[in-house]
């Protein structure tokens, strides 16, 4: 296994993962604004390992396999949990399912596309929606218990959550829809001794 910092931030998010869990299962005030602490540390080393990795060029196979990978654990985790603990209301679900469907959908589109050596490059649209996913989540993590403990008891963090998971699932929706079509155009596609293969 390659050792490095990049690496290790992804690592890292993989470790949380349990902590996280047993921090919402708690319930209390104070742990649910530790959930959302770290889901959101957790999130910025995703954005911080890919570009400490380009800019270093500490790229590897073994990051660019377990980058996504640590991606998808965090977020099904952290919405399981939410579902579980009844965090969201009856509505808040749908996108949440929305959200988990469209990650099975793209898991399976990049592991077609890599036995046939073509990759599924991360829109600018997809950057967008997992930045509003991310923030959805920490918001619905820390909850209106969260607000209520730091003073601010108008703040309905809960709701403000739930719009946001809205938003992200239909930003979820459309990069899905891209990424379902760019799949099959290449499934699509002619193979073969001698074909080439698009790009």
């Amino acid at each position: 296994m390659p050792v490095s910092l990049p690496n290790f931030l992804t690592l890292s998010r993989i470790a949380a993962i349990p902590i996280l869990v047993g921090l919402v299962a708690m319930g209390e005030p104070a742990t649910n604004l530790a959930a959302c602490v770290l889901f959101s540390v957790a999130a910025i080393t995703d954005y911080l390992d890919g570009k400490l990795a380009r800019q270093w060029r500490q790229s590897s196979d073994f990051g660019r396999m377990l980058d996504p990978i640590a991606d998808k654990l965090l977020v099904g985790a952290a919405l399981m949990m939410l579902v579980g603990k009844a965090r969201l209301s009856a509505l808040g679900i749908y996108p949440a399912i929305v959200i988990m469907l469209r990650e099975i959908l793209v898991s399976g589109l990049r592991e077609y596309l890599a036995g046939v050596r073509v990759g599924l490059p991360v829109t600018r649209l997809a950057k967008w929606k997992t930045g509003v996913q991310m923030v959805a989540l920490a918001t619905l993590l820390a909850g209106n218990s969260s607000a209520e403990l730091l003073g601010l008891t108008r703040l309905p963090l809960s709701a403000i959550g739930e719009a946001l998971l809205w938003l992200a699932a239909v930003l979820t929706l459309l990069t899905g829809w891209d990424y379902l079509t760019a799949g099959l155009r290449h499934a699509g596609a002619p193979t073969g001794p001698g074909v080439a293969r698009r790009p």
